[in-house]
């Protein structure tokens, strides 16, 4: 099948990773400028609350869970564009990740850990899918290394919170 030529200007409703004929395509950020951007994006993992005093306690046979979730989340960032087909691979200058414990109000409610990562880079592009890969395979790796105790841990509200950069500017969601 031969390659069609792709037009890189956005479609009606923004979409512009789907090009005329309505196929997916890598947009070509070739002739933008490298600019300072940012992405933050936040997701919690909820969980018994005896499951997070485990691991303020360092109580969960595997290790160090946070230190372990870090690594995994900055590692994920790093490798995005491999994930997420029509992502560019971005030079990072900085990933961070941090863990918030969100204790429960009441004994029958569920605690969590608040999971939140910010990703910095200059290019031609935006760091949006690589804080929110961050903050998923963060929580992924923490249930992984917790399951053994608690499986009915759920992951939720993966979201943006906050963008900096590029044509469109800032945008904050919280």
């Amino acid at each position: 099948m031969e390659e069609a030529e792709h037009e890189d200007e956005t479609l009606p409703g923004g979409l512009s990773h789907i090009d005329a004929c309505g196929r997916a395509h890598m947009v070509d950020v070739g002739a933008k400028p490298d600019t300072p951007r940012e992405a933050t994006a936040r997701g919690r993992l909820v969980m018994q609350p005896s499951t997070l005093a485990l691991i303020q306690t360092g109580g969960i046979p595997k290790g160090d869970v946070l230190a372990v979730a870090q690594v995994a989340g900055i590692m994920a960032a790093k490798r995005t564009y491999e994930l997420i087909p029509m992502c560019h691979p971005l030079s990072l200058t900085y990933v961070g990740i941090v863990f918030t414990p969100l204790t429960p109000a009441a004994e029958e409610q569920h605690a969590a850990m608040e999971i939140s990562a910010t990703v910095r880079t200059v290019g031609k592009t935006g760091a949006e899918m690589e804080a929110l890969v961050a903050v998923a395979v963060a929580g992924l790796t923490i249930y992984d290394m917790c399951k053994a105790v608690d499986r009915s841990m759920r992951l939720e509200a993966v979201r943006l919170v906050h963008k900096s950069g590029g044509k469109s500017g800032d945008w904050s969601g919280e």
